[in-house]
C-alpha cells in the first residue's frame, strides 16, 4: 500500500458510496478532557491522553493534511510514541506506511498476533466477499503483538485488548482505563442503533455476528459506565442502542441502512476546519427512536 493507493482508494470509494448516506465520521476535535480525534475523509483517528502521556489509535490514512489536522488539537507528532492498531486496513494503517511521512517513525505499534500476518505477508487481505485483495501494507515501527485479553500498561494507561474477528481475521477493540471502548471497524451506527460492519469489507460476516454477540456478554458482565468509539460513524454511551442489531449486518447499498444525518459524499471535508476542532465538542450519536 502507497499514497496512491489512499488517494486511489478515496476517488474510487467516493464514487461508489456518494449518495448512499453511509459514513458519517466524527470531524476532528475533542469528544472530552482525554480523547480527541482527527477525521481523515470517511475515517477517524483517535489519541487517549493522561497525566502527560498520549497514544494513538490506529493511524488512518496515507494522508497528507494528518500534521494540519493534529496542530489544530495542538498535538505533536513527535510526542507519540505509542500507537495500538485495531486493524490493518488502508485507513487504519495509512501513516505507518513506508512511503508516507513517517511522522511516527518512533513510535511502537500494538497490533495483535494474528492481524500481524497480514504485515508479514502470510495472509492476503480480501474484501467484497472474497472478489478484491487490497495491496500489502508495508512498515518499518517497531512491533508489538498483542494477545486476545491481554492487559498492557503505558504510562498510566490501562489497555485491554479484545479480539473481534470478521471484520479481519484479527481485528482487536481497546478498552482503555476501563471506559473508553475503541471499536475500529467492528460496530457500524445506523441511524436506529448499531449493527455488525459492513458486509461488503468483511473477511467472514458470519464470524463478525458471533464476535459481537461475545463482546456485548463481556461489556455487560462489568456493569460498568462506557464509551464506545467507532471507525467511522461517532461514539456513544448507550450500549443498548449500541449493540441493537448486532445480529444483523449493514448492507451499505440497501436503502434502509441509509442514515439521514450522514453527509452526501462523506469524503467531502469542506465542513472539517481548525475553529470547529477548536471550539465544537464532539457530541455523541443521536439514534432516531
Amino acid at each position: 500500500m502507497a499514497r496512491k493507493d489512499s488517494d486511489n482508494q478515496k476517488k474510487s470509494m467516493s464514487l461508489l458510496f456518494r449518495g448512499k448516506a453511509i459514513f458519517k465520521p466524527l470531524n476532528t476535535g475533542w469528544i472530552d478532557g482525554r480523547v480527541a480525534c482527527v477525521r481523515e475523509w470517511v475515517a477517524n483517528i483517535f489519541f487517549y491522553t493522561k497525566n502527560g502521556t498520549t497514544i494513538m489509535i490506529d493511524a488512518g490514512y496515507n494522508y497528507a493534511r494528518l500534521r494540519e489536522k493534529m496542530a489544530w488539537l495542538d498535538i505533536d507528532p513527535s510526542n507519540i510514541l505509542h500507537i495500538l492498531i485495531t486493524h490493518q486496513d488502508t485507513d487504519h494503517v495509512g501513516a505507518l506506511e513506508t512511503d508516507s511521512e513517517c511522522l511516527f517513525k518512533d513510535a511502537t505499534v500494538y497490533v495483535g498476533e494474528i492481524e500481524n500476518r497480514y504485515l508479514t505477508g502470510e495472509t492476503r487481505r480480501k474484501v467484497f466477499y472474497g472478489a478484491y485483495k487490497l495491496p500489502m501494507v508495508k512498515m518499518d515501527n517497531q512491533k508489538i503483538l498483542l494477545k486476545d485479553g491481554e492487559t498492557v500498561q503505558i504510562g498510566d494507561i490501562k489497555i485491554e485488548c479484545l479480539l473481534v474477528p470478521g471484520h479481519t481475521w484479527g481485528h482487536m477493540v481497546y478498552l482503555i482505563d476501563d471506559e473508553y471502548l475503541f471499536t475500529g471497524d467492528t460496530i457500524w451506527f445506523g441511524a436506529d442503533g448499531g449493527y455488525s460492519f459492513l458486509a461488503t469489507l468483511a473477511e467472514d460476516n458470519k464470524l463478525s455476528v458471533q464476535s459481537l454477540e461475545k463482546l456485548e456478554a463481556n461489556l455487560r458482565a462489568r456493569n460498568k459506565p462506557l464509551k464506545i468509539i467507532t471507525g467511522h460513524t461517532g461514539w456513544t454511551d448507550d450500549l443498548d442502542l449500541a449493540f441493537l442489531h448486532r445480529n444483523e449486518l449493514c448492507k451499505p447499498f440497501a436503502r434502509k441502512y441509509r442514515d439521514p444525518e450522514a453527509p452526501y459524499d462523506g469524503y467531502v471535508e469542506d465542513d472539517d476546519t481548525e475553529k470547529s476542532a477548536r471550539t465544537v465538542p464532539l457530541k455523541r450519536k443521536v439514534f432516531l427512536s
